[in-house]
């Protein structure tokens, strides 16, 4: 079998290879889960299952929610293009809206959104109300449909996205304290270089240029990635082995660099 891109250079000279499939860009988080995992085997099945509900919450068991599916799934076929028109019309909107609030203000362009709104909604109910007049029908409110619908938040909904923004917030601040506070040297070199090549970009481009180029990226290279993922996967292949290679000849020469043995 041949060997993996990096492998001559050892478990230090694996930035971006087999190190960055294992433990991410900033950290070894699925060896730390897989330890606890370890950990509490002993313990019995109960608080395996536990942790795993914890840590995966949405395994394709038959038990997701199916709301989650649902948005997974419309999030993809948008992203696919899947229905050329859906896709189209969410796409062209949301690049408007971007385009929008680089020629005006926010507050303007929310104004803007919620007087068009305003002008389709009432001119529609001006002209439902003249059409039932003129005909001596009674159908009721146009909106009627829309407004007896239930909108609000549960409790419960509240309190799981509540858990989940508190869990993501404290994630962040442990990874940073992680990351300033040097606590591994090659994680806080590469965060570094990473801030160094943002100062690069935010002096080329601004947030919301930045935000247009994300959305472009998203409605386009999973297409391209799709038709063309044999050759893609190829160059990145090998461009992960030029950089595996020059990246391993640097932390060599760095004092202290070299990760400890797991």
């Amino acid at each position: 079998m041949s060997a993996q891109p990096g492998e001559e250079l050892g478990s230090e000279g694996k930035w971006f290879g087999d190190d960055y499939e294992r433990n991410g860009l900033f950290g070894n988080t699925q060896s730390r889960f897989g330890e606890l995992r370890e950990e509490l085997k002993p313990r019995g099945g109960d608080a395996l299952g536990d942790l795993d509900q914890q840590f995966h919450p949405f395994q394709d068991d038959g038990k997701r929610p199916p709301v989650a599916m649902e948005t997974a799934s419309t999030a993809i076929d948008l992203l696919y293009w899947r229905n050329v028109k859906q896709s189209g019309a969410v796409f062209s909107s949301v690049l408007l809206l971007l385009f929008s609030l680089t020629q005006f203000s926010v507050v303007s362009v929310g104004a803007y959104l919620a007087l068009a709104a305003l002008s389709a909604t009432i001119s529609f109910r001006i002209y439902k109300s003249v059409l039932q007049a003129v005909q001596k029908t009674d159908e009721g409110h146009p909106f009627k449909a829309y407004l007896e619908m239930e909108i609000a938040l549960s409790q419960d909904q509240i309190s799981k996205y509540a858990d989940k923004i508190l869990l993501y917030t404290n994630t962040c601040m442990k990874e940073l304290r992680r990351l300033f506070l040097v606590q591994d040297l090659v994680d806080s070199l590469k965060f570094a270089v990473l801030m160094w090549l943002l100062t690069y970009v935010g002096a080329l481009f601004n947030g919301l240029t930045l935000l247009i180029l994300a959305v472009v990226s998203m409605f386009t290279l999973p297409v391209v990635y799709e038709k063309h993922q044999a050759q893609i996967d190829q160059y990145v292949g090998l461009i992960r082995t030029q950089v595996n290679s020059v990246v391993g000849k640097i932390q060599a020469k760095i004092p202290g660099a070299k990760r400890k043995e797991e």
